[in-house]
């Protein structure tokens, strides 16, 4: 068996690259993210230093990236947490639906898109990057935070309402009657129900099926059950990543922790190469034209789902911090917005040139915000407070 030396030589000088800015990033206390985005941007077609060789490589791990996110994400809930969860978060998934579709359909109208383009826009403003966000509480250790669980509502509920919307968006982009349309909807709902009830019904089988004294087959029973289940989710049209989200929800106990130790060093692997390819996917050459129109898209964005993570937090009881935090952490956008884009198949070219600067924008900006502005605000409140006991001297 031969294998390119090329492809050797690139991915060895990617995953070092890598590796040199996820130390850069623990010495001040950030998350990597925002690095590999930019690595990504710098990596790909147009970028300072393309690395074609490496690209067939690079896609196939952001799948399996995005996988293991979802799928150890899933193994810190159990199922009956996350369907209370949901069902305390309808209003919340209104309200996220409502401010975060409006802007795109705005922004379409004033752009003079067709109907098509218009409910792609909408669709790519309104759902937040799981696989951003699922990284970045943990790499910002809020995994166990009072508003967190309202916030893996909030993004769920989007990932589900994407398996009716993609359906609807692909008739739509393609001519179709209303009909095929509705059907496409129907079809999609029946799949996530019938998800949802098996992950309850038979979790505990899943469970004992996947434990194991020997650690090497715990990694290939967990591994390759979570790609069956994944790729059955995308038969269904229900996103991958959900249905790695739903075999994690799943297992408990022992298996749980048993998963979650064999996996973790492959999801952090592939969970890097996804934000790179993510970086990937945009030209940089499309982004300056775009700039003006994404930014002011990107704040409306920002404000909108600042607005959603601050009043599904709210519901959940959380401070004035905690719902800071989850505003803030709804705020990055990605993966399946470029999907959206791409199914879109708009002749539009502005279309996606908006939507590839609107992500890379909030991509890299979302995890900063995330980071530093409830430290911001605990300051500026603790300022306030300060000035307000001690009044200047006359």
């Amino acid at each position: 068996m031969h294998t390119p030396i090329a492809l050797l030589l690139g991915l060895g000088v990617i995953l070092t690259a890598l590796s040199l800015l996820g130390t850069l990033a623990c010495r001040f206390a950030l998350s990597p993210v925002p690095l590999y985005l930019l690595a990504g941007l710098a990596l790909g077609d147009g970028g300072l230093a393309p690395a074609p060789e490496a690209r067939e490589f690079v896609d196939t791990g952001a799948s399996i990236g995005v996988i293991l996110l979802l799928f150890v994400l899933g193994l810190d809930f159990t199922v009956r947490e996350f369907t209370a969860g949901l069902r305390r978060h309808r209003a919340s998934a209104a309200v996220d639906l409502v401010l975060n579709s409006a802007p795109g359909a705005v922004a379409g109208w004033l752009l003079g898109l067709d109907g098509a383009g218009i409910l792609a826009l909408s669709g790519a403003t309104y759902v937040s990057s799981t696989g951003i966000i699922a990284r970045l509480l943990g790499d910002l250790h809020r995994l166990g935070n009072r508003e967190t669980p309202a916030v893996l509502s909030v993004l769920v509920v989007e990932d589900f309402a994407m398996a009716a919307y993609l359906p609807l968006l692909a008739v739509a982009a393609s001519g179709g009657a209303w009909w095929q349309a509705l059907l496409a909807v129907l079809v999609a709902t029946a799949a996530v129900a019938t998800a949802i009830t098996a992950s309850a019904r038979w979790g505990r089988h899943v469970s004992r099926i996947l434990t194991h004294p020997d650690p090497e087959l715990v990694l290939l029973r967990v591994l390759g059950i979570t790609l069956v289940v994944a790729a059955l989710a995308e038969i269904i049209h229900v996103s991958a990543a959900v249905g790695a989200f739903l075999l994690g929800l799943a297992l408990t106990g022992t298996a749980a922790e048993r998963a979650r130790a064999v996996l973790s060093p492959l999801r952090d692997l592939f969970a890097a190469v996804f934000f790179l390819a993510l970086g990937l996917s945009v030209d940089p050459e499309d982004v300056l034209p775009m700039l003006p129109a994404a930014t002011a898209l990107a704040l409306a964005g920002a404000a909108t789902k600042l607005a959603v993570g601050w009043y599904a937090a709210a519901r959940d009881g959380a401070g004035r911090r905690g719902r800071l935090r989850a505003g803030t952490a709804l705020i990055a956008r990605g993966e399946f917005s470029i999907v959206i884009v791409g199914l879109a198949g708009t002749s539009d070219q502005r279309l996606g040139a908006l939507v590839a600067t609107y992500v890379m924008i909030l991509a890299v900006c979302g995890p900063v915000l995330t980071r530093f502005a409830p430290t911001l605000a605990e300051r500026g409140g603790a300022l306030a407070r300060s000035t307000r006991k001690d009044p200047p001297s006359t």
